[in-house]
């Protein structure tokens, strides 16, 4: 038989760890650190848990899942000022709190699969169906290497995932009529600086806007890229001969009229 210390027969430690859901171990150490020790006694001198201490185990449980640490667990459960009703309160309130946190946050991953089934990024087959022969997968592994770091590459991650093949589609027709349009600009002879010419470098800002903020300071330094990698001048080139180097005029002329000098250009 157990002494009776609380209001019934004591449990030993291996009985309460099963009652309550937590190790022996645990158990132990709370015994250890004074948080929760067991107060009863059996006829050979165990010590073994009263019903009191049991209701202090949930309690501990209780603060230890909101993220209390163990040391204050202890001093709220010892405040002679605050009696089991308060308690019984206070963790409530703090439970009705995490439960909204929870449920929020299942709204949110349940957006995000609605998100991800409706706009499920492209596989490299249909990004050739797009865009063609002239897509490789290199590219895109090119510019992480490049620019994987900058908080453009994030925002562009995070914005290409948010698109549907329909919205890729679109994109691509956009860009292939932006070209036609600067090419028959260049054939038409317009002067880069002109209003023409600085709508259409416009245009070309708000294409790359699309999958980040692109400012005319990063516009001038992806221009100069179009005719330093040949293979941004042959794509542009096709179009029309010499619409790369035309295109890098029409960009620093706009950049100049908005305060941006190319010279000294920067990326941000």
């Amino acid at each position: 038989m157990s002494t009776d210390t609380g209001r019934g027969a004591g449990l030993t430690v291996g009985a309460v760890a099963d009652l309550v859901g937590v190790s022996v171990r645990t158990l132990h150490h709370w015994d250890r650190i004074g948080l929760v020790p067991p107060s009863g006694r059996t006829w050979s001198d165990y010590r073994v848990y009263s019903d009191d201490d049991v209701a202090r185990i949930h309690r501990v449980l209780v603060y230890r899942e909101l993220g209390f640490p163990l040391a204050q667990i202890g001093e709220i459960l010892d405040d002679p000022d605050v009696d089991e009703d308060a308690h019984l309160t206070r963790q409530r309130a703090l439970l009705v709190d995490r439960i909204s946190h929870l449920q929020e946050m299942v709204s949110a991953v349940d957006r995000l699969k609605e998100a991800n089934a409706v706009n499920a990024p492209l596989t490299p087959e249909e990004r050739a169906e797009i865009f063609g022969t002239d897509w490789s997968e290199e590219y895109r592994e090119e510019a992480e290497q490049r620019w994987g770091d900058t908080p453009q590459w994030a925002q562009s991650q995070q914005r290409s995932a948010a698109m549907s093949k329909e919205d890729w589609k679109r994109v691509k027709a956009e860009g292939d009529a932006l070209n036609a349009d600067l090419g028959a600009a260049k054939r038409a002879g317009v002067a880069p600086g002109s209003d023409e010419a600085n709508a259409l470098a416009e245009r070309h800002r708000a294409s790359i806007s699309q999958f980040y903020d692109c400012t005319h300071s990063m516009q001038v330094l992806l221009a100069g890229m179009y005719v330093q990698d040949e293979r941004f001048t042959e794509t542009y080139d096709r179009v029309e001969p010499g619409l790369a180097a035309w295109l890098r005029e029409v960009i620093d002329a706009n950049a100049r009229a908005n305060g941006v000098d190319p010279d000294t250009a920067t990326w941000g």
